[in-house]
């Protein structure tokens, strides 16, 4: 057996990655925002980007035109830019005007939304910073949407819209500063909410991505851990790390089963955020943690993709995302641990075969038709646990199924939940923070498709609708009265193409719904 070199660096065949610690990413390609009344002054900006409704753009054109000196509604006859949603013009030099300007289309008033906003801040960011230039003025109309959350969405999208990651590269250009630096964004008085929020936000967010993108032999159960006791050192969160032996203690069989294939011990990571303020509830976070799936003896072949592997923690990485970002904003009022059961799922002759049998820490015992509906395993026990912290409510992130991809794509979620609150609640959080969620059906007539013969039930049900009978799985382990949702993140926790504020890649879907929905409970009070 080789040994495992933990973060002291990573052998690999062609010599040793630099150790690093992900836990103290703080955002490196952070830029200077401030908040400005560009109607003021929009001459001065070195680049100006405008948001023109469809049906009022020749008026505003005219407006803007006479500002800056320039015939801007005769570029844009010339160039047949009718403002419609995601239509843009950049036009540079400007006779007469010094600057650059970017138009925006956002299509009718009507139908103008937050998303539609959020993707102008960044479809903005992303122009002017390939145009080469170094600054940029963002004025987008903040017409029906409330003007604190219009202005961190702006702030979140262009910090997130220019993330690069190019740890693994030789020419790393650490040392250079990012192409955009400063951003001005428009506010009708000048000023607005502090833009904190959105930078621990978006810190939490890059965490998670950095987390995701790195590779299997640098992040596996051991650099979870350590990434967590760096966020505890750092942040202010108490930390219980649970080694193999008290795992078992506790009876976690489901999980350990998986983990038996691994040479790097599994690591259970309980992490606890205690406000200052007394504790009105308490609510739990719980994600998948396998730092790579390669199926096991169900081996993944063809088009599962065993080399995109590496993100199968995307939910762990998520929740400690959102224990960054929680950590920082401090939300007063109510109490949330970050949980996930880490391992790797492998192939060894100690590993899980199909046809065991396991016991969850419940006393559930499961047929393991399936050695590569693994998540649902070492989630059993994960849920387990967090129920016996008697939360108000329990919220588990997980890529657990290709089905949800299938149904939904790349861009939205699924979510199941039996409580109609919970899910209202996890709906809005999602669409507050402009991350797509969609809530599934969770009939419990599907809960005969995983009876077993021999124990209480399969860790799989029959190929259609596998995504609901994984939910329907991971129900068995949550106790009926606390209220629980699991959101599949399957599909929107990688993005070939990028889209939005999401460069491809790593997307670190789910933290801004998370810090969202913990920070709403906050706000109401709710579970006195």
């Amino acid at each position: 057996m080789r040994q495992h070199p933990g973060n002291q660096g990573v052998a690999t065949n062609s010599g040793i990655l630099a150790p690093y610690d992900v836990a103290t990413i703080s955002s490196r390609l952070r830029m200077e925002i401030c908040l400005s009344n560009l109607d003021a002054q929009p001459s001065v900006c070195k680049a100006l980007a405008v948001g023109l409704f469809s049906d009022d753009a020749s008026e505003e054109l005219a407006r803007l035109a006479q500002q800056l000196g320039a015939d801007l509604p005769a570029a844009a006859r010339q160039r047949r830019f009718t403002a419609k949603v995601g239509e843009k013009l950049l036009l540079f030099p400007l006779p007469n005007a010094p600057h650059t300007v970017l138009l925006l289309g956002l299509g009718e008033q009507a139908q103008y939304a937050l998303t539609t906003m959020r993707s102008a801040a960044a479809e903005a960011a992303r122009v002017i910073a390939d145009h080469g230039s170094a600054e940029l003025a963002l004025r987008l109309p903040l017409a029906a949407i409330n003007l604190q959350q219009g202005l961190l969405a702006q702030a979140e999208a262009v910090q997130l819209t220019i993330y690069q990651d190019r740890r693994f590269k030789s020419d790393k250009e650490e040392d250079q500063p990012p192409k955009l630096q400063s951003v001005t964004i428009h506010s009708p008085h000048g000023d607005g909410p502090p833009l904190a929020r959105a930078s621990a936000v978006c810190a939490g967010v890059e965490l998670a991505r950095q987390l995701v993108a790195a590779p299997p032999n640098v992040v596996d159960p051991t650099a979870l851990a350590n990434t967590a006791r760096s966020l505890a050192a750092n942040h202010g969160l108490k930390l219980r790390l649970l080694e193999k032996d008290e795992c078992t203690k506790l009876g976690m069989g489901a999980y350990l089963g998986v983990a038996e294939a691994s040479h790097i011990p599994p690591q259970f990571i309980h992490l606890t955020y205690q406000p200052a303020s007394a504790v009105k509830q308490r609510l739990v976070l719980v994600g998948k943690g396998l730092t790579f799936d390669s199926g096991g003896y169900n081996l993944k072949v063809g088009a599962a993709q065993i080399e995109m592997m590496k993100f199968d923690m995307g939910g762990c990485a998520a929740v400690l995302g959102a224990a960054r970002a929680i950590a920082e904003l401090q939300p007063q009022g109510v109490e949330v641990h970050f949980i996930s059961a880490t391992c790797e799922n492998m192939i060894s002759g100690a590993g899980l075969r199909p046809g065991d049998i396991l016991k969850a820490s419940n006393g559930t015992t499961i047929e393991v038709n399936n050695t590569d509906a693994e998540g649902r395993l070492t989630l059993a026990d994960a849920l387990v646990y967090a129920c016996g912290l008697e939360p108000h409510a329990v919220v588990d992130l997980a890529t657990l199924t290709g089905a949800c991809q299938i149904a939904l794509g790349d861009e939205v979620a699924g979510m199941w939940s039996p409580n109609d609150s919970l899910a209202t609640e996890l709906l809005q959080a999602a669409e507050d923070s402009c991350e797509g969620l969609w809530r599934m059906p969770l009939p419990a007539a599907y809960k005969d498709r995983m009876k077993s013969q021999f124990a209480d039930l399969k860790n799989t049900g029959p190929r259609a609708g596998g995504a609901i009978t994984a939910a329907l799985f991971l129900q068995n382990f949550v106790k009926p009265e606390i209220p629980w949702a699991h959101i599949d993140i399957a599909g929107t926790v990688w993005s070939e193409k990028g889209y939005g504020d999401n460069p491809p890649g790593a997307t670190g879907y789910g933290v801004r719904t998370l810090v969202d929905w913990v920070s709403a409970r906050a706000t109401d009070g709710k579970g006195q």
